[in-house]
């Protein structure tokens, strides 16, 4: 049994194991197997593979089964790792410490978190546990959806302690790839600061359907702008090559999960599908082959199923011919494949029934479904802990215990690469001051600025002069307008007014609470909101300033307003800083904002840019 580091060696001590370790040295404290010898898995000096062999050959199948599956966990307040009462949105995630010894799992993934703190707490005494008390000793690897964007998107686990950047549809708005690979880097050192090390992102996917409801979390519509980011993204989590200080990054959504019929999610029952209109199926795999050239160290399929393609009508993580045929024989990505979220059982939460995305093999039993899922060639099953079933599979001879080496060969190299075996511990007060330094606060506040996208500036309006004039505002905190105006109640009193809008969305009817969360429906105003903001526009010249998780329909807005900026996730100083001149927008959209709830019904999902004459084209953006 490995004994890498006592729990939570003073500061001292770690330098020095560290400085050990990199003098190849090794610590006498180690354990020696009842052989005197130490295994090969637990040498720094071996090769790698040679390694994952050794510690291959001493694994159970029901180590192995259990190393397959990755699901959510929740951090108790206090930073502690027993099973307590949980509270919030994110209550239902099981424990952590539960799920290893039960299931022998040691991939978790972080949803909400009490602070960086705690976090870091958590993080050591749940590696003391793995190392201390389970047979092998294998460090656990804790992955997360992106932290570090200003946004109200659900998906985007921010914490005001996290540097707040502007969402990665503004990072393609800005279009420079050494800011998104900053970004990258900023974040990768946040996360690693807390234990976080791999990243369940980046989201990759074409915004070529206006509807979809995860458009924020894509760098657009245009594949090369994509692929020029991913590659920057990447490197900035990875750099050249996994290491001891790299975040494994997981792409998605293979092989692309824009184009979804009306733009409806597969998350839920209600999607119709994934559909190529436009026979453009190709085009939305060239940010992955970007991807791959930067040696994305994993690749997350999507839930949506194609229908108008040569391929089997089942979602993309049991589709043999997209993982088997595309991705591992014609890309030659020999990563870890990990499935989407919830594939093969049904979740019961807040009394609602979510069932499991097996769209197409909804007929198939669950020991069926993880069956196909593994034909199909992907190593790693998303929100689930049921690796019982792969025993049993296994057991019963349907699945050859050589075929899930392969896949556990895949995640413990991964565990290897970032060095978790030599030191899986981090240094608590270091987290502390990394995450949400003011250097990385600084430049994520810089980036919300010159996201920014300027789309109408009638007679040059702006930029505003600080300090001379009277107020009207809508949607922004009056404590922060102070600073830049002075703030009026009534319309009528003001020399301008400014107006703070979100793109709309109408959600679906669903049992299920993130149906119901999702941006779904038209992305147009309707009735008495938007007579309300077309009534102040007419009232007083008004400086428009809407946030873009979806491109919306505003023509109009547009004519009506003075000033028309885009955002995409910016503070209310983000934006006044803009108006006033204080920094100048920088952005171009990375999305074209369509004339008409027709054009957008009348344009084909698979295809970029295609409205009919659009309102603002993409690409556009003006600038002072």
């Amino acid at each position: 049994m490995r004994k890498i580091l006592p729990a939570l060696l003073p500061l001292g001590a770690l330098v020095l194991l560290s400085a050990l370790y990199q003098k190849n040295v090794q610590p006498s404290y180690r354990d020696l197997n009842k052989n005197g010898k130490m295994d090969i898995y637990e040498d720094p000096k071996q090769p790698i593979e040679a390694r994952v062999n050794d510690l291959l050959s001493q694994m159970t199948l029901e180590e192995k089964a259990g190393m397959l599956f990755i699901n959510g966990a929740r951090v108790n307040d206090d930073g502690t790792i027993e099973d307590k009462p949980a509270k919030g949105m994110f209550s239902f995630a099981p424990n952590a410490l539960n799920l290893i010894r039960q299931y022998k799992m040691c991939h978790f993934n972080l949803w909400a978190i009490p602070s960086p703190a705690v976090l870091a707490k958590w993080y050591n005494l749940m590696q003391k546990y793995a190392q201390d008390s389970t047979r092998l000793g294998i460090p656990i690897t804790i992955a997360s959806d992106p932290r570090n964007h200003f946004t109200s998107n659900v998906f985007a686990m921010s914490a005001a302690t996290f540097s707040q950047w502007c969402e990665p549809l503004g990072l393609a708005a800005i279009g420079d790839e050494k800011l998104t690979h900053e970004f990258a880097d900023d974040a990768r050192q946040e996360y690693v600061a807390v234990g976080i090390r791999e990243s369940l992102h980046p989201q990759v996917d074409l915004a070529t359907e206006p509807r979809w409801p995860r458009i924020s979390g894509t760098f657009g519509e245009d594949a090369a702008l994509s692929a020029k980011m991913t590659t920057a993204y990447i490197l900035g989590y990875q750099g050249e090559k996994l290491g001891p200080q790299s975040v494994a990054c997981m792409t998605k959504h293979f092989p692309g999960g824009g184009p979804q019929k009306e733009g409806l999610d597969p998350h839920f029952p209600f999607q119709k599908g994934q559909v190529y209109p436009g026979n453009n199926f190709n085009y939305h795999l060239i940010p992955f082959e970007a991807a791959f050239k930067a040696h994305t160290a994993a690749i997350m399929p999507y839930y949506g199923v194609p229908m108008n393609e040569p391929y089997e009508h089942v979602g993309f993580s049991y589709n043999k011919q997209i993982i088997t045929g595309l991705l591992r024989n014609k890309y030659h990505f020999d990563g870890v494949v990990c499935t989407d979220w919830g594939l093969v059982t049904d979740a019961q939460i807040m009394g609602t029934v979510w069932p499991a995305r097996a769209w197409g093999v909804e007929k198939l039993s669950r020991p069926e479904r993880v069956q196909k899922i593994i034909e199909s060639g992907v190593d790693q099953f998303g929100g689930e802990n049921c690796p019982e079933l792969v025993v049993e599979l296994v057991k019963s001879g349907k699945i050859k215990e050589s075929r899930i080496d392969e896949s556990v060969k895949r995640l413990l190299r991964q565990k290897f690469e970032l060095g978790l075996f030599e030191n899986p511990f981090i240094d608590e007060e270091k987290a502390v001051s990394v995450v949400g330094n003011p250097e990385f606060v600084k430049a994520a506040e810089a980036s919300q600025r010159r996201a920014m996208t300027l789309l109408k500036n009638e007679n040059k309006v702006l930029p505003l002069k600080p300090n001379q004039l009277k107020i009207y505002i809508r949607n922004i905190d009056p404590k922060v307008a102070a600073r830049y105006g002075t703030v009026v109640d009534k319309p009528e009193e003001a020399d301008i007014a400014i107006l703070r809008l979100k793109t709309p969305f109408y959600p679906m009817e669903s049992p299920i609470l993130m149906a119901r969360m999702f941006h779904h429906g038209d992305l147009d105003f309707k009735g008495a909101q938007k007579d309300s903001i077309l009534d102040l526009l007419k009232a007083v010249p008004t400086i428009v300033d809407i946030y873009l998780d979806r491109p919306a329909v505003i023509p109009e807005i547009s004519g009506a307003a003075k000033g028309l900026l885009a955002d995409f996730g910016a503070s209310d100083e983000a934006v006044l800083d803009v108006v006033f001149g204080k920094a100048k927008p920088g952005g171009h959209l990375p999305i074209e904002m369509p004339s008409s709830m027709q054009a957008v019904r009348d344009q084909k999902e698979d295809l970029p840019y295609d409205s009919k004459d659009p309102l603002y084209k993409f690409g556009f953006g003006l600038s002072y």
